[in-house]
């Protein structure tokens, strides 16, 4: 007689195999696959710990314990993440929304006018540009990035949050924004300086596009190239938005300012780390 495999038996396994190869969140990850696996959420799992799986599901959740062991992030293996309380369909060409990209979201939605016109630059799986959408319905929000691929991820989740239709795709990269006017430009743009690609995590220097990541050698490159164009591309009082990285916000600012742009402003994230520059075209 084979061994009986129940659910608690084999979320105990796998956390405990997870730590092994440095998984932080081990138990949570167990639980979130063992719950893809089985399709109930995580309160299910609790109500069926002497439940047997059966081979077809053991060989399922094995296939994705195999992809986390190698440290591929659980986004990508569930293919979908929460942000803004919504849930966003995930691919490896864009990157994982984190939670602290909700301070950019959060002055977007305070500092726009109504009515504004919004573009998000490099909006990747759409998780900024999407969010603005469903908050603020008179708005016109046009989402730019650089990858075909990111597009049609971006397209799928205004589909699946229902606001396609008042919204607009290019493609293009960050050097050279469209030729119109907006009331509120909005980034989160790579910031992260070359040489430090390779200390990174290797759930994101292996798994997360560099393309979305590589801020050229002083992580500033993207700054650089959005503040040049903001004069152009913001309307009278518009307003330029950006989440930068721990550090930058003395020489983003000074790039804003040198473009011409006044009053510059910041915000931290709950963590109290200063997340969010902006600065307004008068």
């Amino acid at each position: 007689m084979g061994e009986v495999w129940t659910v608690l038996r084999v979320l105990e396994w796998t956390a405990g195999y997870f730590r092994e190869r440095g998984i932080e969140s081990a138990r949570l990850d167990a639980d979130l696959l063992l719950a893809k696996t089985l399709g109930v959420d995580r309160v299910g799992l609790y109500l069926r710990y002497d439940q047997p799986l059966n081979p077809e599901e053991l060989n399922s959740f094995r296939a994705w314990v195999a992809r986390r062991a190698r440290h591929e992030p659980l986004a990508y293996i569930l293919g979908e993440v929460e942000f803004w309380s919504l849930a966003f369909g995930l691919t490896p060409d864009v990157l994982i929304p984190r939670p602290d990209t909700e301070v950019l979201v959060e002055e977007a939605l305070a500092r726009g006018p109504e009515g504004a016109r919004v573009l998000d630059v490099g909006t990747g799986s759409g998780a900024i540009a999407v969010c603005l959408a469903v908050e603020r319905p008179t708005w016109q929000v046009t989402a730019l990035d650089v990858s075909p691929a990111a597009l049609a991820v971006a397209q799928d989740n205004a589909r699946r949050h229902q606001v396609a239709e008042r919204m607009r795709f290019l493609q293009g990269d960050l050097a050279r924004l469209p030729d119109e006017k907006f009331d509120l430009i909005v980034a989160n743009p790579p910031y992260i300086p070359s040489a430090d690609l390779a200390g990174l995590m290797p759930d994101v220097r292996d798994y997360e596009p560099h393309l979305a990541l590589d801020g050229g050698p002083d992580g500033l490159a993207a700054y650089r190239a959005l503040a040049a164009q903001a004069p152009r591309c913001l309307s009278p009082e518009g307003r330029l938005l950006v989440e930068i990285g721990q550090g930058q916000e003395p020489a983003v600012q000074e790039l804003f300012t040198q473009a011409g742009l006044q009053g510059p402003f910041s915000r931290a994230d709950y963590a109290g780390i200063i997340r969010v520059v902006g600065a307004t075209r008068k």
